[in-house]
Parts: structure tokens; C-alpha cells; sequence
């Protein structure tokens, strides 16, 4: 089959992966779509440290690096056929499901290793009892968004923001403008985005920001007293710069993935007592809910569909996102 592999850090087009077979309890699915998350970008730029790291917190060893990898962890597919004694959906059914697969008794997440091949490809395996039917005819576009959107709610979740409490987002890529997202239909009154980029502000605006500011004209904290922060940037410096302007009482919510060490003054917190809640991925009633509200129109996805590749694309693609100015969200479809 045809997939687009991470090879020595780039991704390569390969027109002769061997075709998946499916085992017990496993679904051979057609991938529809994929989107390219900015995971997926640290991965390939970042992979040895990360596995560093996952390594430092006991994980073990979590990838060969020296083995194509198969990425892709936001997609949605069709049911092709089920493995020995698998009980699951008709053939032809559209499905999504959280990006990890069932094996030996572990937790394997998809597409950040070789032992589980992602949805950069024609087709993968999953878990069966994962499997989510796609509801209400819902394109199959919209629907591999639901990951990235369960992750904006359950920074949501964890931030136990109240509707009247005002919530600051720094940073509107992908993930900040998930969260806008969340905010919106949890009901929040007052939420501000602040981002250099004139598109992604514009962006945050039609997914629900009431106010968008751009950080190159002041910080957003002269403009507004947020009850809760999002720091969806990862770059140095943002959350010591928020805990230093915040106002007393606050809340931060972590979303951001900074890949290089960071330093705080612990005073800032102490004297203002800010929590700080560093977020990850979700469970599955969010990333469910999420499909939820994107089939039911709670939430509209596609204004961050940006662009549409062929694996022979992905390449591309990877180098076309570190623009802001052109994309929020390019989907991969095989």
C-alpha cells in the first residue's frame, strides 16, 4: 500500500508498505482523512529528545527512529474487515476513534512509533472496542478533527472555567483555537485570543473569540484581567510572563508544548497564588463528546481546514505549516 513515512527525520512517499493485517480483536479500516497536528511536526524535529524524555519518566524506549514510522493520529476511516473472532461495525461504516491501539495489554498510541502505524497510509489497524460510528452523516473531514477538538475541551475541562469568568488564550494555532472552541460552547462570556499572526486572529474571531488581540501592539494582560489563562504558544518564557502579569487568583492551563527547558520565578505564584494545571490529550467521554458536538453542529470545524494533500503531499505539507500566515490545519487524504 501507499503511506508517508518518517525517515531520518523528513517525510518520505512510499508506494510498497506491506498492506496491515488484522488480528484478533482488531479492524482493518480505510483511512478518509488525516490531519496533520503540530505533534506531528515535533515528532519529526524533535524525535530523539522526545523519546529522551518519555525515557526519563520511565516510560521505556517508545520508538525505533531507525525504522520508518507511520504518524498520524487525527483521522477518520471506513470499516474494511474485522480480524478473527472481532465483533464490530458493517463493512463500510465511517469510524474514528482515540489514537491508541490494544496490545499485549498495553496502551500503544498511534503514529509516534513503529509498533503502531498511523493514518498517513491507506489503511491501519484499530482497536474494535475503541471504534466510534461516525453520527448524522457527518463528512468524513470533519469528523478526523475530533482528536485536536477533544484536546481544546479537556483543557477546558481541567481549567473548570465558569461561564462568567473571562478566558485569556495566548496563542491561536490548532490547539488555542480548539479551546476558543470548547469555551464557546461551554457558555463563557468573555473570551479574549491574543496571537501575532493577523490570520490566526481572524480565525480565533470566527470560532467563537469575542476579542482578538495582537501581542506586537502590548501584552493582552493590559487589555484584559483574565480569571483563566490558556498558554497554548510552548515556547520559553510565556508562563513565567503570565504568572508575572496575571491577576491574583488566577488560573494557568498549560496546553502548549515547550520542547526546551523553561524557568519560572516561584514568587509570582507564591504572592498571587496562581494555580498552574498542565494539560494532555483526554479521556474517552471527551474525545466522544467532542464527536458529539462537531455531528450535532455545537461546534463548525471547517473554517480550520486550510488545505487537503495526497500522501505524496505530506512533505510538503510539513513544511508549508510552519507558515501561519497560509494554514491552520492541512488534512491528509489517502
Amino acid at each position: 500500500m501507499r503511506a508517508a513515512v518518517l525517515h531520518n527525520g523528513r517525510m518520505v512517499f512510499r508506494d510498497d508498505v506491506p498492506d496491515p493485517v488484522p488480528g484478533p480483536g482488531q479492524v482493518l479500516v480505510g483511512v478518509r482523512s488525516c490531519g496533520i497536528c503540530g505533534s506531528d511536526l515535533h515528532f519529526a524535529a524533535h524525535g530523539d529528545e522526545l523519546l529522551a524524555l518519555t525515557e526519563q519518566m520511565g516510560a521505556g524506549p517508545g520508538a525505533d527512529l531507525g525504522r520508518d514510522i507511520i504518524m498520524g493520529h487525527e483521522f477518520s476511516a471506513e470499516v474494511l474487515e474485522a480480524g478473527p473472532d472481532t465483533d464490530t461495525h458493517p463493512s463500510g461504516t465511517l469510524v474514528t476513534s482515540m489514537p491508541v491501539v490494544l496490545s499485549d495489554n498495553a496502551v500503544v498510541p498511534i503514529g509516534f512509533t513503529d509498533r503502531a502505524a498511523g493514518a498517513y497510509a491507506e489503511r491501519m489497524l484499530l482497536s474494535a472496542p475503541l471504534l466510534l460510528p461516525v453520527p448524522n452523516g457527518l463528512d468524513h473531514r470533519h469528523a478526523a478533527l475530533t482528536e485536536p477538538m477533544a484536546v481544546g475541551l479537556h483543557a477546558v475541562n481541567k481549567s473548570a472555567i465558569q461561564r462568567d469568568e473571562t478566558a485569556l488564550v495566548l496563542g491561536c494555532g490548532p490547539i488555542g483555537i480548539a479551546i476558543i472552541a470548547a469555551l464557546l460552547v461551554r457558555g463563557v462570556e468573555t473570551i479574549v485570543a491574543s496571537d501575532f499572526s493577523p490570520k490566526r486572529r481572524e480565525l480565533a474571531t470566527t470560532m467563537g473569540a469575542h476579542q482578538a488581540i495582537d501581542p506586537a501592539q502590548g501584552s493582552p494582560f493590559d487589555t484584559v484581567a483574565p480569571k483563566v489563562v490558556f498558554e497554548a504558544v510552548g515556547v520559553p518564557g510565556i508562563i513565567d510572563d503570565a504568572m508575572r502579569r496575571t491577576p491574583a487568583g488566577s488560573r494557568i492551563v498549560v496546553a502548549g508544548v515547550c520542547m526546551e527547558p523553561d524557568t519560572v520565578h516561584p514568587f509570582f505564584g507564591i504572592a498571587k497564588e496562581i494555580s498552574v494545571q498542565f494539560v494532555f490529550a483526554y479521556d474517552p467521554t471527551e474525545f466522544a463528546e467532542s464527536l458529539r458536538a462537531i455531528a450535532e453542529g455545537d461546534i463548525d470545524v471547517s473554517p480550520l481546514i486550510t488545505g487537503e494533500v495526497g500522501l505524496d503531499g505530506v512533505s510538503q505539507a510539513f513544511d508549508d505549516l510552519a507558515d501561519p500566515e497560509r494554514h491552520c490545519k492541512i488534512l491528509v487524504t489517502p
